[in-house]
């Protein structure tokens, strides 16, 4: 079985980061997904659907440091439903993602907002075996 979630969207707000009574951090992200869809009339129309994210421990405090209401995330992991009554004894519900990897996809300073945190990751080493800069020539098939 799979429950796999995989999100690239913008934060509708900035995140909202606190710490468990054992001193982990959780942050709680609003993330806004968009798609373009055609109507009876044949014009488009976005829809946007608000995903609630709930990021747990460093990737949680990464939030809280780089990310701002605007940003551009991608986000995989799992849902999660929970249950809970509230005032009036009613059955509650709430379907919310949780992070596994969370990745800022908005450059530092790109659109001129604070936070981002996005940098360049540094190209991954020469494949096993490579003799670097080979044509692929020597290759036997």
């Amino acid at each position: 079985m799979v429950n796999k979630v995989i999100l690239i969207g913008n934060l509708g707000a900035d995140p909202k980061v606190s710490y468990t009574q054992s001193g982990t951090a959780v942050a709680t992200l609003s993330v806004a997904t968009n798609r373009r869809v055609k109507d009876r009339d044949g014009n488009f129309q976005d829809e946007t659907e608000w995903h609630r994210v709930i990021v747990w421990d460093k990737s949680a405090e990464f939030c809280g440091n780089y990310l701002s209401k605007g940003s551009k995330v991608y986000v995989e992991g799992r849902l999660q439903t929970r249950k809970w009554k509230d005032q009036s004894g009613a059955d509650r519900y709430t379907t919310e993602v949780i992070a596994a990897t969370i990745q800022s996809l908005t450059p530092r300073g790109g659109d001129g907002s604070t936070g981002g945190g996005y940098e360049q990751p540094p190209l991954p080493p020469e494949p096993f075996g490579s003799m670097g800069g080979g044509t692929g020539e020597d290759v036997p098939f």
